[in-house]
């Protein structure tokens, strides 16, 4: 033993075991891997809080949960700036005060009051124009069966009187339309020709002229009115239908639910005759 072998050091060198080789594998040139270990919780808890994953909505969530708590922060500043401001008035301020807020209210109660007059007004002008016109309207369609302007139909009878002699002349079919209008007939045809306030009737030889226009018979009418009343005025004892019969003239009277009469007059204006009220 040297010297060199007493010293401390390398007698502790001596003492220690040698440094075992790494084992391999049978067959295998590498090194056996050491395994991983499994992560502890609270090594997985943080992996999935960091980093943080949002969606679309909890983002909008955040944002309108943020706008609402900073809107609340900013009412409940100005409410307690209010209140402030009101606990440090005087009396007369705070009367005074509520005598302005008595009036704005006044104000806006006789406000909302006219407002609700005027819309009642319109509602009201609306309805009596939309009244107006419909009266108009009526008014116009019934003048212009009167005037022989439009058509019409309704309940009525037909009368056709065949006259093979030639016997039936003007005058006769004239007292045939005054006797029906006197029973309530509102509109007449006589052979495709409307017959209206200021129809004239005139002999022309075999035929009768009617407003100008030449008819011949067999003359056939068309006349609405209720038929109850204008069929028994026509029957009537010394009526029209007996004084046709005179006259060898064959009369016929048919009832009738719906009566067309579509012949029409044009529209024209009288020469002289001008409105009153102009």
């Amino acid at each position: 033993m040297t010297d060199q072998d007493e010293l401390p050091g390398n007698r502790l060198r001596k003492e220690l075991p040698a440094e075992v080789p790494a084992q391999h594998p049978a067959g295998t040139g590498r090194p056996q891997e050491t395994p991983v270990p499994a992560p502890t919780g609270r090594q997985r808890l943080v992996k999935g809080l960091w980093p943080p994953r949002f969606t679309r909505a909890q983002l909008v969530v955040a944002v309108l949960l943020f706008g609402l708590g900073f809107g609340l922060a900013i009412q409940v500043a100005s409410n307690s700036d209010s209140g402030n401001a009101l606990r440090g008035a005087r009396q007369e301020d705070l009367v005074r005060i509520l005598d302005e807020l008595d009036d704005r209210t006044q104000r806006l109660e006789d406000e909302k009051q006219g407002l609700e007059k005027q819309r009642q007004e319109l509602e009201n002008s609306s309805d009596q124009a939309e009244e107006a016109r419909r009266q108009t309207v009526e008014k116009e369609r019934q003048l212009g069966i009167l005037a022989g302007t439009v058509a019409a139909q309704g309940p009525g009878i037909t009368m056709t009187i065949e006259d093979t002699k030639g016997t039936v002349q003007a005058d006769m079919l004239l007292d045939a339309i005054q006797e029906l209008r006197a029973a309530g007939a509102e509109a007449i045809e006589v052979n495709g020709v409307r017959v209206v306030a200021s129809t004239y009737l005139t002999d022309s030889g075999k035929s009768v002229d009617v407003d100008g226009n030449k008819i011949s018979a067999p003359f056939r009418f068309k006349v609405i009115g209720k038929p109850q009343d204008l069929e028994p005025a026509l029957n009537i004892p010394g009526g029209v239908v007996q004084t046709l019969e005179k006259e060898q003239a064959t009369v016929s009277v048919e009832r009738s639910d719906k009566i067309v009469v579509d012949a029409l007059r044009a529209a024209k204006l009288p020469d002289y005759a001008r409105s009153s009220s102009q």
